[in-house]
């Protein structure tokens, strides 16, 4: 039976927040959560101590759903194992795994073991129809998207024809959604929710640099470009970013650039490193991966993440029993 995304991840707003690396940290992921859609932290590499105090944060800031991202094809099985282990040894059942690009089977078989609701990201019909039939919620990345491209179609093209594959599974489209109204042609065209990641950038509790943060609200679709040079950390994968001096001259050296700190360990940042300029970086920002999707043109302020999901809650499944919970709620009063 066909079910919103609210449902399935027992959220009230059919509204998923991406986790990316370095700008979705808990704070953010945890604003979400309360404001009543699925927050998500970003995972990446995190591992061991460093990933226990991340979800010692999360499952403290908030005591509604939310999830851990992962990326399989960055850390390999053996990793993503120690990953899931941890996600699920140290966290309660309302945390849900979300998975950047599809992992083994086993993955889906302990999460299912575990109670554990499943998101996974996709950019094919071929792997959106092996989540779907692990009993996942399906995220169909669209070119429009900002960050890494799982695929080369566009998102209602793949939403669609995932849909007409799949009638039942519980679809979520992403890419180029920056307003209300371009969620509710997402829905029209066939999704049960939609995941957001560049108006979350420019979110109030977002890690993202202050110059990165300009750099998206001042940006229109056109100033993005599809490249892979940011391939330090993650090799092999297109991606949609802001058009800066490296996309521009991809044969500079590979020389640092700037400093960073990630669960209090520093690290340097060479040129065309995959990872995103945080509050935590110096040096030469305006060269680093600022990720950013075709939706920017309608991002145009720093707001609080509560207030992009009030914004989009209207138009999407699971609003109207967000809106009758809370006027039962004030009734009781």
């Amino acid at each position: 039976m066909r079910r919103s995304l609210a449902e399935a991840l027992g959220v009230e707003v059919s509204l998923l927040q991406s986790g990316m690396g370095g700008v979705a940290g808990t704070e953010l992921a945890c604003a979400v959560s309360d404001a009543g859609a699925a927050g998500c932290a970003g995972g990446y590499k995190l591992v061991g101590d460093a990933l226990s105090a991340m979800l010692a944060r999360l499952t403290e800031g908030t005591g509604r759903p939310v999830g851990v991202n992962l990326i399989p094809e960055v850390v390999g099985p053996r990793e993503l194992d120690r990953q899931v282990a941890q996600v699920l040894d140290e966290t309660p059942e309302r945390v849900h795994l979300s998975f950047f690009g599809l992992p083994e089977d086993a993955v889906f078989e302990r999460a299912a073991a575990a109670g554990r609701p499943v998101v996974v990201q996709v950019g094919t019909v071929v792997d959106g129809v092996c989540a779907a039939e692990q009993g996942a919620v399906v995220v169909a990345q669209g070119v429009e998207a900002g960050g890494h491209l799982l695929g080369t179609a566009r998102r209602d093209e793949l939403v669609g024809a995932l849909r007409a594959r799949m009638p039942d599974a519980c679809l979520v489209a992403s890419g180029g959604i920056g307003s209300p109204e371009e969620a509710g042609r997402a829905v029209a065209a066939g999704a049960d929710g939609v995941l957001l990641g560049t108006a979350f950038v420019v979110a109030t509790e977002s890690r993202a640099h202050p110059y990165f943060k300009g750099a998206v609200t001042a940006a229109k679709g056109s100033d993005t470009v599809v490249t892979d040079v940011y391939e330090i950390g993650w090799p092999g994968r297109r991606h949609r970013v802001l058009a800066t001096s490296a996309t521009a001259d991809p044969g500079q050296a590979k020389k640092f650039i700037g400093r960073t700190v990630v669960e209090g360990k520093p690290y340097l940042v060479p040129r065309f490193s995959s990872a995103v300029p945080t509050e935590a970086t110096t040096g030469r920002i305006d060269e680093m991966a600022m990720y950013c999707g075709l939706s920017c043109g309608a991002v145009s302020y720093e707001v609080p993440a509560a207030a992009v999901v009030a914004e989009f809650a209207r138009v999407l499944p699971g609003a109207e029993a967000r809106n009758q919970t809370r006027v039962e709620s004030n009734a009781s009063r």
